[in-house]
C-alpha cells in the first residue's frame, strides 16, 4: 500500500454559490506519479476534521497554495486591505498541523500559501505584497496568457552553497516560476532561509533541527512535477520520508531520506 499524503484543500464557491473543498489536479499527480504516494484531499475545516485525527490518518501532508492568506491576527498584525482574502478555517487546521509535524518528525512539503504558513507557524511574519516594498520585483501570476504561460519559469533562486535544497537540487541555482503576493518579513523561530530570488526573497525554507522532512517553497514545483529538473527531486524526497513515516523507519532526520 503505498503511503497516505494528505492535500489539503481549499475552500471555494463553485457558480458563487455552492461552497466547495477543492485542490488542484497537478498537485495530486505530483504526489501520485512523483513522490508515489496515495493523494487524498483534505476538507480543511475544523468543523470536519481534526488535527489529531489527520496526524493518525496520514503519511505526509501537502500544504498547497492557495488565493486566501493567512490572516495576519495570527502573526500579531491588523487586516488591511493589502492583505486579500482570508481562509480562517485553513488556518485554524493548518498552522497547528505544522507544529505538530515539526515536532512529531511526520514530513510534510509546504507550496506558496503553504510556504508561508510554516513561516507563521513557527512565529514568523509577513508582508502583504511584495511588489509594493522598494527594489522588489512583481512576485503574482500574469494575469493574462495560458497556463504555460502563467507558470513558466521566471527567475532563479540562489540556495545555500552545501544546504539542505543544494544536496536536493544538486546546485546552488535553479530556475523558478512565481505566482505569489506576500512574502516572508520576518522568519520564525527555527526557520532556515535557503534560498532567495534576486530582489532578496525568502524562497525556500525548512525548520532547523526538526526530526523530519519540513521542507517549503515559495514557487509551485507541482506544474510539470515529473518533467522539472527541480520540482522532480522535491518531490521524490518528500515521498521518500512519506514511506519512511509509513514504515516506521523514523531517523534522526528525515529531510533527504531515501
Amino acid at each position: 500500500m503505498r503511503p497516505k499524503v494528505g492535500i489539503i484543500g481549499n475552500s471555494h464557491l463553485m457558480n458563487d454559490q455552492y461552497p466547495t473543498h477543492a485542490g488542484g489536479t497537478m498537485n495530486s499527480e505530483a504526489v501520485s506519479v512523483v513522490s508515489g504516494c496515495l493523494p487524498l484531499l483534505i476538507p480543511t475545516d475544523p468543523r470536519f476534521v481534526t488535527v489529531e485525527e489527520l496526524l493518525e490518518s496520514f503519511d505526509g501532508f501537502l500544504l498547497t497554495g492557495g488565493r486566501p492568506n493567512v490572516h495576519p491576527e495570527e502573526y500579531g498584525e491588523d487586516p488591511t486591505d493589502a492583505h486579500g482574502d482570508f481562509d480562517r478555517a485553513r488556518d485554524a487546521i493548518t498552522l497547528p498541523l505544522v507544529r505538530a509535524c515539526v515536532e512529531r518528525g511526520q514530513p510534510f512539503l509546504g507550496i506558496c500559501r503553504g510556504f508561508q504558513e510554516v513561516n507563521v507557524a513557527m512565529g514568523g511574519t509577513l508582508y502583504p505584497e511584495i511588489r509594493d516594498l522598494p527594489g522588489r520585483m512583481n512576485h503574482r501570476m500574469p494575469p493574462d496568457g495560458s497556463i504555460e504561460e502563467k507558470f513558466a519559469l521566471r527567475h532563479p533562486v540562489s540556495l545555500t552553497k552545501g544546504g539542505v535544497f543544494h544536496q536536493l537540487f544538486g546546485a546552488t541555482e535553479v530556475m523558478t516560476n512565481t505566482l505569489h503576493g506576500q512574502g516572508i518579513k520576518t522568519p520564525g523561530a527555527r526557520i532556515e532561509i535557503e534560498g532567495h530570488a534576486p530582489d532578496g526573497t525568502p524562497e525556500a525554507i525548512y525548520v532547523r533541527d526538526a526530526p523530519g522532512f519540513t521542507l517549503a517553497v515559495q514557487w509551485h514545483p507541482e506544474y510539470c512535477a515529473a518533467e522539472d529538473p527541480v520540482s522532480r527531486p522535491l518531490f521524490e524526497g518528500f515521498g521518500a520520508a512519506a514511506r519512511s513515516w509509513c514504515k516506521g523507519t523514523r531517523p534522526a532526520s528525515l529531510q533527504l531520506s531515501a
